[in-house]
């Protein structure tokens, strides 16, 4: 994924009402009126805010009749974490390196800090 749509995507996220948005559509989709219940904030507000995920791939809108559901986008979930598995693996081969370490340690009777 090119760098200014995983920026479009973490910039998507980083907003907790758009966090709290996606969280509610995964439990099915939804009308913009719905979506804004829980919020203290104006439906043209929530609508500025559904623009942005679904700008960033995490949602869609569909149209049936006079309804417009929203719904998310699993796939555009799945660019971030397939980013972030790289960083998982180098993490995961670093604890790994220092558990090693601290077996040595442990084996030769001596402690990190000495």
């Amino acid at each position: 994924m090119p760098e200014d749509e995983l920026s479009t995507l973490f910039g998507a996220l980083a907003d907790p009402t758009r966090r709290a948005i996606l969280a509610r559509l995964a439990e099915g989709e939804a009308s913009v009126t719905e979506l804004a219940e829980p919020f203290e904030i104006s439906l043209p507000a929530i609508s500025k805010h559904l623009k942005v995920l679904e700008r960033a791939g995490l949602i869609e809108r569909g149209r049936h009749a006079q309804w417009r559901p929203c719904r998310i986008r699993p796939e555009g979930l799945r660019t971030a974490s397939d980013w972030l598995e790289d960083y998982r693996r180098l993490w995961d081969d670093r604890f790994s390196q220092l558990d090693e370490y601290l077996r040595t340690l442990q084996e030769q009777g001596r402690r990190p800090e000495e």
